[in-house]
């Protein structure tokens, strides 16, 4: 597959397939054809031979050559299979498109720093699981670590101790760097409520100020969370741009890991 994709990889190889797969050709039609010399003709028949894409049949003092179909077929057969994967994940383009789209808006409207101070977000979802299951999904560290990034970042440490003053904190990574968040539980009230800041300690730094509460429904747990942003950085405007649609990722991971555990 590999030295199919290479030997077509060049423009001249790749009309000289064209010409082929209407009928044999010898490589002096060939290189009338495509107004190339014959010993250039020849170099790119024999790269093409060597990939098993070409035949060629000595005829006297002619060399007729003929394509193979069976190297072609597998290509078009991987081909097929790449543009099925790419269409199976065509939200995750549309995402990328509408975070780009946010970054550019964001960057118009950050003329300097604190220029997202005041800002809120709210996010909600219906569970189905009990509160006290819910908040232990968001107390306990491995529970936490189990949902509270968007792929492709990994938590590293985390930790939200159920308290007044009790720390906060997010430290996570993907393969461009490392990550922190860090600050402190303001109010924790089993099962029902939990406060908490979280300032992002690298260049591009915010605090964000969230409000979780959890209320009983008929289906399970009603869950609202509310976040509002202060001391705001322009360097911040991609992080903010994907608050959002991270959270709500992030959220759905969530509902995943609850459905799972129940299982």
């Amino acid at each position: 597959m590999d030295d199919t994709a290479a030997a077509l990889g060049d423009a001249s190889r790749w009309r000289l397939v064209e010409l082929l797969a209407e009928r044999p050709r010898s490589v002096g039609e060939l290189a009338q054809l495509t107004g190339l010399r014959q010993p250039q003709t020849t170099k790119h028949l024999q790269t093409l031979a060597r990939a098993g894409l070409v035949t060629v049949f000595p005829l006297g003092q002619r060399r007729v050559y003929a394509l193979e179909p069976q190297p072609l077929t597998a290509l078009a057969d991987r081909l097929r299979k790449l543009a099925e994967t790419t269409e199976g994940h065509a939200e995750e383009r549309q995402v990328l498109a509408r975070y780009r789209a946010a970054i550019e808006a964001e960057s118009a409207a950050a003329e300097g720093d604190h220029w997202a101070d005041g800002r809120g977000f709210t996010f909600e979802r219906a569970l189905k699981a009990s509160r006290e299951e819910v908040w232990r999904y968001w107390v306990d560290p491995v529970l936490l670590a189990s949902w509270w990034v968007p792929r492709p970042l990994t938590v590293t440490a985390c930790v939200l101790e159920p308290r007044p003053g009790g720390r906060a904190l997010l430290d996570y990574r993907d393969a461009d760097g490392e990550y922190r968040s860090e600050g402190q539980v303001l109010a924790a009230e089993e099962p029902e409520r939990l406060t908490f800041d979280l300032s992002v300690t690298w260049p591009a730094s915010f605090t964000a100020h969230y409000d979780l509460k959890l209320t009983e429904s008929a289906k399970g747990t009603h869950l609202h969370l509310d976040m509002r942003l202060e001391a705001t950085t322009v360097a911040a405007v991609p992080a903010i741009a994907a608050i959002e649609t991270g959270w709500n990722e992030v959220l759905d991971n969530l509902t995943e890991a609850l459905t799972e555990g129940s299982r």
